[in-house]
């Protein structure tokens, strides 16, 4: 098993310095750990580099932006930064956690005069699913829990409060054993996963909701420029839940689960077959060249 996050082997990035991993520590009065005031990005290193790591700290300050958090590093020092942190913590395969937060200056909802902090984790990082299961498809339950209306909440961040529903509905999902769990939005049209989002396949066209009150996902948007280039025609569109029973194949993208088949949503039963597997393929192949 391995080590609490807690307690590790290596370095963290924190504010500026590399730090010893158990070394990094955090007020509990942090004004993030009580009102989620802080944004954060989830990346992935293939082979020592890290896949599409400028949009991800793109993304990270338009976050801490639409937070009204100004990040005390520019974008290239951010970049710079990741890189150290892979290099210095020896990462071959894993994952990469750059975070910024709002500190312990103040405690109430204004935080104005709060110190924004800034620290950025790697680690080794396997499939995100057990590959056997992957490989056969996962399977999904569908959550009592919406993605709510984008005039309630900054829908187009990464912003840590946006996924409370998330661990609610993928605790849920496990007690009842499930992989994960599919959300559906405000409106009952089909969302996203807990931290991906879906795909669904028919008569060889892709059809998958539009981003509306969720998060465009880097990934998505990869594996949509993949399938456009193979000659697929992607849909985004408002789906109902109900015309899942009308598709033949569907699949979850997102950083960490890279593009896992889906073989069943509730009462839903999908079987992943060509298009689905090419383009797993053709994401790993994309990612690691």
């Amino acid at each position: 098993m391995a080590a609490h996050f807690d307690n590790r082997d290596g370095y963290i990035w924190f504010n500026g310095e590399l730090v010893d991993w158990p070394d990094v520590k955090l007020h509990v009065l942090s004004h993030a750990l009580h009102y989620a005031s802080s944004v954060f990005e989830g990346e992935r290193v293939y082979n020592k580099k890290i896949f599409k790591l400028e949009e991800h700290t793109e993304r990270l300050f338009y976050s801490a932006e639409r937070m009204d958090m100004k990040i005390p590093y520019t974008q290239d020092q951010v970049n710079e930064a990741c890189k150290v942190i892979v290099e210095k913590n020896s990462i071959i395969d894993g994952y990469v956690r750059p975070i910024a937060w709002r500190g312990a200056e103040m405690m109430g909802v204004s935080a104005q005069s709060t110190k924004i902090n800034l620290a950025i984790a790697v680690w080794e990082w396997p499939s995100y699913f057990d590959p056997e299961q992957r490989l056969k498809g996962i399977r999904l339950t569908l959550s009592k829990w919406k993605r709510p209306s984008p005039e309630t909440i900054p829908c187009d961040t990464k912003a840590a409060g946006l996924y409370m529903i998330c661990t609610l509905s993928k605790h849920d999902a496990e007690k009842r054993g499930y992989a994960d769990s599919l959300m559906l939005d405000y409106e009952n049209y089909v969302a996203e996963a807990t931290g991906a989002n879906v795909f669904f396949i028919k008569e060889g066209e892709i059809h998958t909701p539009k981003p509306d009150c969720f998060l465009d996902g880097i990934t998505r948007r990869t594996v949509i420029a993949i399938a456009k280039k193979r000659g697929i025609k992607v849909i985004e569109r408002k789906i109902l839940p109900e015309e899942m029973s009308d598709f033949s194949e569907c699949f979850l993208t997102g950083t960490a689960v890279e593009v896992t088949p889906v073989s069943e949503i509730a009462e839903y039963k999908f079987t992943p077959g060509e298009i689905t597997k090419n383009l797993m393929e053709d994401y790993l192949n994309f990612v690691k060249n």
